[in-house]
């Protein structure tokens, strides 16, 4: 566990290499964004829409969902396995392919986490938005959301393996899929037509939407928590499975 660890360790320390300043610019915009959004969203409710969802439940949604945006949908750089050789240099180290790649991910959100999430959670109250306590089964279905996350990213590399020139295309279309699908941005239960009922059902949506779903007291809990465990125990071997395949598809087009 210590080189896992050590591993996380230097990731972070890479993303502050270039110092704090640096990368103050890109928290600046997202505050730029969340603020308007969450004042957006005060002006909609005002004028009596329905959306499902009462205005303090809303405005914790989508302001949790900004904060957590690396965890609730995860994106590791396993899709870079042939334009950056991620994949080539993990395999030539004598530790799990997935424990490096979770390590690393694990370690970049450091930088987002420390100048973002934490201050901007204790701000919360200033904008109205109401995030603590946490619920405790939210911070139960939070790590199977985070490790769901994990698996469909790991398949998603394998699918970019598996069509090789397709890489940039694959991850694009993978990135539109799970914001869209996850409920983070839109609440699964906001789609029309009954489709919330049925949308709730596959595995996208048992990402950072159902913790979400969850926080807000929003989510039927137990059922929330049995499909992410569910799904969890389905992609999982998957993920593993489609990686002993794709090893060949990456030595023979990757050297």
């Amino acid at each position: 566990m210590k080189k896992y660890m050590r591993s996380a360790y230097l990731s972070a320390l890479e993303k502050f290499n270039s110092g704090i300043v640096y990368l103050l610019p890109d928290m600046l915009i997202k505050v730029c964004t969340l603020i308007p959004l969450t004042y957006i969203w005060r002006v909609v409710m005002a004028q009596g829409v329905s959306v499902g969802m009462t205005l303090p439940q809303m405005l914790t949604h989508t302001y949790t969902a900004a904060l957590l945006s690396d965890l609730l949908v995860v994106k590791t750089a396993a899709t870079g396995w042939l334009s950056g050789g991620v994949l080539q240099k993990l395999f030539g180290r004598p530790m799990s392919v997935f424990g490096q790649l979770t390590a690393q991910t694990v370690g970049s959100w450091a930088p987002n986490l420390c100048l973002f999430t934490a201050p901007m959670a204790l701000l919360a109250p200033l904008f109205g938005v109401k995030i603590f306590p946490l619920p405790v089964l939210f911070l139960f279905s939070l790590p199977l959301c985070v490790s769901l996350g994990f698996a469909i990213d790991f398949l998603f590399a394998c699918l970019s393996i598996k069509m090789r020139n397709m890489e940039w295309l694959i991850n694009r279309i993978r990135m539109a899929i799970a914001v869209l699908l996850s409920g983070t941005i839109i609440p699964i239960r906001l789609l029309p037509f009954g489709l919330d009922r049925v949308m709730r059902y596959q595995p996208f949506a048992s990402l950072g939407g159902a913790s979400l779903a969850i926080l807000i007291g929003s989510a039927d809990t137990a059922e929330t928590i049995t499909l992410q465990i569910i799904w969890n125990a389905i992609l999982w071997p998957l993920a593993l499975f489609a990686l002993r395949k794709s090893r060949e598809g990456i030595v023979s087009y990757g050297g």
